[in-house]
């Protein structure tokens, strides 16, 4: 069978640092903390008082009220990012078979904060079990993609793919392979969370995985420096249009990049730690390479999972010169997740939306926090300290790792 080729035709994000596609950008560009105070819940007795949230917000402004109610949060940051993304490809909606239209989505954890909600008011009570008809539909992972599909009648494969902090490139990979094979037209992919919860933020620092650095939390998400102590949770939602090649020529489509090649790999070593050498997250690099058909020499970005967690960071630098040899000190590597922080399940989303703009862009977005880089991080790789810069970029890679050993790459280029 030849594989037909896939293209990004549309954008959304929904981030810490920008509400929309070009204020996501701005905040990239411009190096901008997305990391203050948790205003969420009373979070004064947690070991970690801070998050990545969302600014400005207001739900109703994108949603009619009575619908959102009937949504946990990160279903409705996915239905907001994939409005936006569906606009701008720009569909005749009227001549669109919608048939040929997925809707493949990304969530590590799904409706948490309806859970939670739900089973303190039960805990409150005595024991009669007062439950809202909407709890079920609203807390299940899939109800994103089901919303986003309700919302515009598309009738292709419509479900969520749960790997942790892989979730939605695995989404996109998924999303790619259904296009590519000729079975859709037409892809609404990437991930959403709403993590920044009584129960997850407690969770994770329970896990000794999130900073704790309370004095100072715009620094607090520093991957590669040295004195970096644990990830900054994050919310929000990616997407990303994808599209068969001549579908989208067909109808005079915007196209920013085409997506070239995803991989995968299991560490199978550890439900949270990384393989300490590195390995998987070389297997999943090097399997998008060759799905890709490409050279590791023809790689000029890399968006780093890099967390900014002790162990995490310099396995995936070191799998990065395994995989890139000599060619790795040529390539630009950053991790924009020092400005969002880490929004698990949808990390891969807006990780991807920013390397599809790198690209058309011509332009690497730093790694901000960095004041001591870490010295068992190999000194010659270029990690765009702390200032973005112009460069030419006609590859881009994105790594997303999760919980369970899930690794997935997405390589997307310039066309």
């Amino acid at each position: 069978m030849e594989l037909k080729r896939v293209v990004v035709t549309g954008l959304g994000a929904l981030t810490p640092i920008g509400n929309t596609v070009s204020e996501y950008w701005d905040g990239l560009k411009n190096g901008v903390s997305g990391c203050g105070p948790i205003t969420k819940f009373d979070a004064e007795k947690f070991r970690t008082r801070f998050a990545c949230e969302l600014k400005n917000f207001k739900v109703e402004d994108f949603i009619n009220a009575k619908e959102a109610r009937k949504m946990d949060p990160f279903t409705q940051y996915a239905v907001v990012a994939a409005d936006e993304a569906i606009a701008d490809a720009n569909f005749d909606m009227e001549t669109l078979n919608k048939n040929k239209v997925g809707v493949i989505w990304g969530s590590g954890i799904g409706g948490l904060k309806t859970f939670e909600d739900e089973m303190i008011y039960f805990g409150q009570g005595d024991g009669t079990p007062k439950i809202n008809p909407f709890f079920i539909p609203k807390m299940i992972a899939d109800s994103s993609s089901g919303q986003i599909s309700i919302r515009n009648g598309f009738r292709g494969p419509n479900y969520v793919t749960v790997s942790a902090c892989s979730s939605a490139n695995n989404a996109i990979i998924d999303a790619f392979n259904y296009i590519r094979t000729g079975r859709i037209n037409v892809c609404v992919t990437g991930g959403s969370e709403a993590p920044v919860t009584i129960a997850s933020v407690g969770g994770f620092t329970a896990m000794h995985a999130m900073s704790t650095r309370n004095d100072d939390p715009a620094t607090a998400s520093r991957p590669y420096d040295v004195d970096r102590d644990g990830f900054v949770v994050g919310e929000g939602a990616g997407a990303l249009i994808l599209e068969e090649y001549e579908h989208a020529k067909a109808r005079g489509a915007k196209i920013y990049a085409e997506l070239i090649g995803g991989g995968f790999s299991s560490d199978a070593h550890h439900i949270t730690a990384p393989h300490p050498e590195g390995y998987g997250a070389l297997l999943s690099m090097i399997d998008a390479l060759e799905d890709a058909n490409i050279k590791p020499e023809e790689v000029d970005y890399v968006n780093t999972h890099g967390t900014s967690t002790p162990i995490g960071d310099p396995q995936e630098i070191k799998a990065i010169v395994d995989c890139f040899g000599e060619h790795a000190y040529k390539i630009a590597i950053s991790s924009t997740k020092s400005m969002t922080g880490h929004l698990l399940g949808g990390a891969g989303a807006v990780e991807a939306v920013a390397s599809v703009l790198a690209i058309q862009h011509q332009f690497v977005p730093p790694t901000i926090n960095v004041f001591n880089r870490d010295p068992e991080i190999d000194q010659r790789i270029d990690l765009t300290e702390n200032v973005g810069k112009a460069r030419k970029i006609d590859v881009a890679l994105s790594n997303g790792f999760g919980f369970g050993g899930h690794n997935a790459t997405v390589i997307f280029r310039k066309i």
